[in-house]
């Protein structure tokens, strides 16, 4: 009866009744009430899943009679009070399952000795210890998930009594790793201790030979990475976290040969990167934001053909970027092919415009903002140019010259999108399909938020002149368009009210002139709107989403009138003469905060929620991981907003 929209409570005469069942599933539904405690009735049940319920009260100490039952369900649930220490008679349980619910006290030693066991999964409940007596030896038990509960004080060391166990999960709880403490895990090959209370690498990983999965991220560790560490021939590690940490020094020159994803995220890392890093030719992900790293970015990344999103930005690179693809001397191959995400925003980076990453065929997001980028936006001359770009965030920089007009006209992923797929743009498609990928929880960043991906170009902050091009209208599938803080000058052109997708367009702190187009109101999903401190004159339209914008929108146009300004049309004042904007920036940080908007606020004030992490494909059934990804959401500020309500619009127009 699973997946269903049953609700109510279990008659225990009826479920009592059940004599020859071998097979109970009521997962999924919206059962609710104490789970009748009177299983010792069904002994032929070997199958028995109550998980995703809203069942209640304590653990029924009957199921421990079924001497038949292979698969035990209870998560997600709200479950409560201890387990029941009594011996359990439950010789051919394999699967174990009652995480996500509230269960508390010790956990009994009859979970770890049941014969048949493979898995367990007490993840996410509110479990304090282990009971005292020692774990028996267990050479079933491979899978053990006790994070997210309030386990503390040492590492269990009778664990190591589970001999052949290969995925152990404590994260999240008060653990400690006593630095001299020699256990060994012959078969172990994923270790989640993230979000503890490490102080150093943990010792005993130097008798792990088989590790796949490591995740230590999230602690207090201090200091240089250990060359015993860095050293390790994990020849099968594919995945390593190490972020949110102390650690410092330079990166060591790595080993791991088959690693597919590298996070050193949040830590103060320092110095050059190592042209070793290149060595591993597997890497997916490459996260090393929020350090102290220098100088240039290695040449040799540009071998890295597997490599799917690198993530420098926060850092201190000061020299230009290097070639990150590159072309065979017989074939014009790009070698760098799979790149999708590239930011290395917030560093100090002086270079001109990098034309040459509009052959990475797969680029889907591009962040230079907040460098000392300088210069016009020059275009690529290859057939293919930026073609699957989605984000173009080159803001806070020193860029000049026109709005790249024929840059835009190369935006083919901005350009045409059919009706039934706006706002379903699958984002870093090839990274989701590999098979190591699931769903990760607890995530705050750009890739942890964001499910779908919005179009966006965001230019502001910049020495950009000029019109504004009309061929922007051709980019129909946009969401947000941010010119804010250049040198632009003339009309607002008409044609922009033909992006009827858009949802926040931000043209402040210019030198625009004349009227406001009536056409803009076409714009029925635009939420977000700033034309403030240009030199704008005439009656505001009126209409659909105008009509929901504040004063904030236009403020500084002092020949603009009509609602929702106090102005009315028909009076001016020929004094009126708007500031040069050379004036203007002298306090652009306080206007800024007024006025501005930017694309990452707007995208997480939708909660789209793309979580997405990296794990091993065996993992999936059986573990919710901690947050992993690459964070490009950082700094963000308030903003008032007005969201329309888009199935409703549709339905108006």
């Amino acid at each position: 009866l699973s997946y269903n929209h049953f609700t109510g409570r279990i008659i225990p005469s009826t479920i009592s009744k059940f004599k020859h069942l071998t097979r109970l599933d009521l997962s999924s539904n919206s059962f609710s009430g104490e789970i009748p405690d009177v299983f010792s009735n069904l002994q032929k049940l070997r199958y028995l899943d109550f998980f995703n319920n809203s069942f209640i009260g304590p653990f029924p100490a009957s199921i421990l009679s079924l001497t038949r039952l292979e698969h035990l369900g209870l998560s997600s649930n709200s479950l409560s009070g201890p387990l029941p220490s009594n011996t359990s008679m439950l010789p051919k349980l394999i699967h174990l399952n009652l995480s996500y619910n509230s269960l508390n006290g010790t956990i009994p030693s009859w979970v770890f000795s049941l014969p048949l066991l493979y898995s367990v999964s007490l993840q996410h409940n509110r479990f304090r210890g282990l009971a005292d007596e020692v774990i028996k030896t267990n050479p079933t038990l491979k899978e053990l998930h006790l994070s997210n509960n309030q386990l503390s004080g040492s590492f269990p060391q009778s664990l190591a009594n589970l001999t052949n166990l290969e995925t152990l999960g404590i994260s999240s709880n008060n653990i400690t790793v006593d630095e001299g403490m020699n256990i060994t895990f012959l078969s172990l090959s994923s270790l989640f201790l993230s979000s503890c209370q490490l102080k150093h690498f943990p010792y005993f990983l130097r008798n792990v030979n088989t590790l796949v999965y490591l995740d230590i991220s999230n602690n207090k560790i201090s200091g240089q990475i250990p060359n015993w560490f860095s050293g390790m021939r994990w020849d099968s590690l594919i995945f390593l976290n190490l972020s949110h940490n102390s650690l410092t020094g330079n990166l060591p020159q790595f080993r791991y040969d088959n690693l597919g994803y590298l996070d050193l995220k949040f830590n103060s890392l320092q110095g050059p990167l190592p042209s070793s890093i290149c060595n591993m030719s597997k890497l997916m992900l490459l996260d090393l934001s929020h350090n102290y790293l220098s100088n240039s970015v290695p040449h040799c990344l540009g071998s890295m053909g597997l490599l799917t999103a690198l993530d420098l930005k926060r850092n201190n690179l000061t020299v230009s970027l290097p070639p990150l693809c590159a072309k065979s001397t017989s074939l014009s191959t790009i070698i760098c092919y799979g790149l999708e995400v590239l930011d290395v925003g917030n560093n100090a980076i002086n270079d001109t415009f990098p034309a040459w990453l509009g052959i990475l065929q797969e680029l889907q997001v591009l962040i230079l903002k907040s460098n000392k980028f300088h210069g016009p936006i020059s275009t690529c001359h290859t057939e293919f140019c930026f073609t699957k770009l989605r984000i173009f965030d080159l803001s806070r920089n020193d860029f000049s010259g026109s709005l790249p007009a024929k840059v835009f006209g190369n935006f083919k992923a901005m350009i045409k999108l059919d009706g039934e797929d706006i706002g379903n743009i699958k984002y870093m498609t090839s990274l989701l399909n590999s098979p190591f990928v699931t769903s990760y929880e607890n995530s705050v960043s750009l890739l942890q938020r964001i499910s779908t991906i919005t179009t966006t170009i965001d230019l502001s902050s910049n020495h950009f002149e000029g019109v504004i091009p009309e061929t922007l209208k051709d980019l129909s599938s946009l969401w947000l368009l941010n010119l804010s803080h250049n040198n632009l000058i003339g009309h607002i052109p008409m044609e922009l009210g033909q992006l009827i997708t858009l949802e926040a367009l931000d043209l402040s702190w210019n030198r625009l002139t004349g009227k406001i187009p009536q056409e803009l109101t076409r714009m029925n999903f635009l939420s977000v709107l700033n034309l403030s401190q240009n030199h704008l004159i005439g009656p505001i339209p009126q209409g659909l989403q105008f009509n929901t914008f504040g004063n904030d929108s236009y403020g500084g146009n002092l020949d603009l009138c009509g609602p929702p300004l106090s102005k009315q049309c028909g009076t001016s004042d020929p004094s009126h003469a708007p500031q040069p904007l050379e004036e203007e920036e002298k306090d652009e940080s306080e206007s800024y905060f007024f006025s501005g908007f930017t694309w990452e606020s707007v995208v997480i004030g939708y909660s789209f929620g793309l979580v997405v992490g990296t794990v091993m494909w065996s993992l999936v059934f059986k573990y919710r991981k901690p947050e992993w990804f690459v964070e490009f959401f950082d700094g963000l500020m308030p903003h008032k907003r007005r969201r329309p309500n888009r199935r409703a619009q549709r339905r108006r127009t």
